[in-house]
């Protein structure tokens, strides 16, 4: 059974021995910021933090629980997702997208219950009294600086929300949007909303101030975790994140009516602000943050956010996430992108045999790829149809390399690559747009790309020496010294 919301999965990840319970207090501003981070950078992740007492900047006692770390392992994000491999989803992608009608009744029969798995996700509206309402704040209640809200780093504009659910709708179509935006509280009833150009809520945004039409936002805080990953997942404009989700769960989400607008919220989630955003109100200042680049951000100018409504649990956890110098938590949750997604990379670009990000290039710095090439020239192919890709599109550099490498080991994949190419003869340069984060590129989200071909040469690519064998001990001697290893001495 999937995770229904966010205290069943804390629950289980105590249960699993992957929950560290801290019951001294600990003060949200800065202190929990270093905590996490130590405990982020461990080998494999570490395990999950509930600080149990969080100080607020006041200096008092807040009554809800900080959540955090808790995608920060392999095992934990296979947990949120309810598989024992993250491939595995994958693999049902795989499934679903061939969907070629075989010959045979019986076959045709067989065909049933995979068409009838794509009917089962459309999130379900639930009516009664959903926990996400159980508690509500409006007009003077409103009070963000009572919530444990994480300043992270010491040059950051504020506290911010961060493992955020940022739902919004399309004014043309009525498509839903739910993003994972950083959000910066201003005051007791505003925020400042960080999304950037490339993102779907700014387009919703950018319609409905074209409109002059005040724009329903709500942010939820803490729902089943297939869903608060799903919010961080790069989607296509017109897929609901909520159908996503009940993809990746086997079951539906709940969802229920916002109580000031037109907006559908997890039944279950801890805590949702609900706001609006008026465009004839000028752009106010966000930032500093202290980004996951691991480099500060530069303050700018984005929409202001009007609270209207707080709703929660009546005994909320906050959940949260904090950015910085890699290793951290979003490594995880990107790696989850990476496995998900590669079925869909292969039917745009079917020579495709695996891709990876490594922790070091933060996403879209530096993306390893593995080929079956069959023609000369493929590399460059395969570099162009990956910048044409969604966001792949703000990848800084692309290294292709052949199908038996393994670019899920950046060592390996350095090693090949290093030895592989002539830099003059390998490397090619294009202009195109950069993550607005990109602080190196020439302009704001506008900068150049690099493509190494590190694949082996083919004659008809100007290579006519002779390409090496890569040495490799035959196998009789490996098993012969697999049988005396445990007489001599050595560790394992």
């Amino acid at each position: 059974m999937p995770f229904n919301d966010l205290q069943s999965f804390i629950a289980a990840l105590d249960a699993a021995g992957e929950l560290v319970r801290i019951k001294v207090p600990v003060r949200v501003k800065l202190e929990a910021c270093e905590i996490i981070d130590r405990v982020s950078k461990m080998p494999g992740g570490g395990k999950a933090l509930l600080f149990e007492h969080p100080i607020l900047d006041d200096g008092t006692r807040s009554p809800y629980p900080v959540a955090a770390n808790l995608f920060g392992s392999w095992r934990r994000m296979s947990m949120a997702l309810g598989v024992e491999r993250l491939d595995d989803i994958g693999g049902r992608i795989t499934q679903m997208m061939d969907l070629k009608v075989p010959d045979g009744f019986i076959a045709k029969l067989g065909l049933l219950p995979r068409l009838l798995e794509l009917s089962k996700f459309p999130p379900r509206k639930k009516g009664g009294s959903p926990p996400s309402q159980e508690v509500v704040w409006t007009g003077r209640q409103i009070d963000l600086s009572k919530l444990p809200v994480l300043t992270t780093w010491p040059e950051d504009g504020g506290p911010y929300l961060t493992l955020t659910m940022v739902i919004s709708k399309d004014p043309k179509r009525g498509i839903r949007n739910v993003g994972m935006y950083r959000v910066q509280v201003i005051g007791k009833d505003s925020v400042a909303m960080h999304w950037q150009r490339h993102k779907v809520g700014a387009a919703h945004w950018r319609e409905m101030a074209e409109r002059g039409e005040k724009m329903p936002v709500c942010i939820a805080i803490g729902a089943d975790p297939a869903s608060v990953y799903s919010a961080s997942a790069p989607l296509p404009p017109n897929v609901d994140e909520f159908i996503f989700a009940g993809f990746l769960r086997k079951e539906p989400v709940a969802l229920t009516k916002a109580i000031t607008c037109d907006l559908d919220v997890p039944w279950d989630a801890e805590i949702v602000i609900e706001g609006e955003i008026d465009p004839a109100e000028a752009l106010i200042t966000e930032g500093p943050f202290g980004d996951h680049t691991g480099f500060y951000s530069e303050a700018d100018l984005y929409p202001r956010v009007q609270v209207k409504a707080v709703t929660m649990k009546s005994n909320p956890v906050y959940a949260c996430t904090i950015v910085g110098r890699p290793p951290m938590e979003d490594f995880y949750l990107g790696g989850a992108t990476e496995r998900i997604f590669l079925p869909l990379l292969k039917l745009t670009t079917p020579e495709v045999v695996d891709y990876h990000m490594p922790a070091e290039g933060i996403f879209h710095n530096l993306v390893f790829v593995s080929i079956d090439k069959q023609y000369p020239g493929q590399a460059y192919k395969v570099m162009n149809a990956l910048w044409g890709a969604g966001l792949m599109s703000l990848a800084k550099v692309i290294v292709v390399l052949d199908k038996e490498v393994n670019v899920r080991d950046p060592q390996e994949a350095w090693w090949v690559a290093l030895n592989n190419m002539d830099p003059e003869r390998d490397v090619r340069f294009t202009m195109g747009p950069v993550d607005v984060l990109d602080h190196g590129s020439r302009a704001f989200t506008y900068g150049s790309k690099m493509g190494i071909d590190a694949t082996r040469k083919w004659p008809e690519e100007g290579f006519t020496r002779n390409w090496p064998k890569v040495i490799t001990m035959d196998a009789d001697t490996k098993a012969r010294v697999d049988a005396l290893w445990s007489s001599l001495g050595i560790p394992r």
